[in-house]
């Protein structure tokens, strides 16, 4: 296991500015590589999470949402998609025995975000460099409207935004 030290060091203004972040640092191992250490605004997290949720959606699913939303509250991230029923599940809940259609969309949906348990909780790491504890997920099938709620190990840490 490499051994890391904060090295502190300024980045010039202009670049730092064209880069859009707030710079922390320099992180030097054993090998001399450098790794510069960003802070995300609350904003650009939620906004991160968005995008790879909707290309999880995309990439896995099919389809992405209409509208997708993503609320970081203390260790919680919950995730709210609107327009995920593709016209096919839309049939399936409409069916002349709409109960079964229900609990088999959501027993197929379910059982794809276990599927892909995984892959969505090494993208919330990444993004937010936080482990995933626990995700819950469900489904609307009268509204279409999906959410997925990541309990985190820990509530992450966020620059505040600029003002004005």
């Amino acid at each position: 296991m490499a051994i890391l030290k904060l090295v502190r060091h300024a980045l010039p203004l202009d670049l730092s500015e064209r880069l859009g972040c707030c710079y922390l640092g320099f992180l030097a191992d054993k090998c001399n590589k450098l790794k510069v250490l960003i802070m995300r605004t609350q904003g650009e997290i939620e906004a991160a999470i968005c995008e790879g949720v909707g290309r999880f959606q995309r990439e896995y699913m099919g389809r992405g949402p209409k509208d997708i939303h993503t609320y970081l509250i203390g260790d919680l991230l919950v995730v709210r998609l609107r327009g995920t029923l593709t016209l096919a599940e839309q049939q399936l809940v409409q069916t002349f025995q709409p109960e079964k259609g229900r609990t088999l969309l959501k027993q197929v949906r379910t059982q794809l975000m276990e599927t892909a348990r995984q892959t969505l909780e090494a993208m919330i790491l990444e993004i937010t460099e936080i482990k995933v504890v626990s995700l819950h997920h469900d489904i609307s099938t009268i509204t279409g409207e999906e959410v997925i709620i990541f309990t985190l190990a820990e509530s992450p840490v966020f620059r505040e935004a600029k003002r004005g």
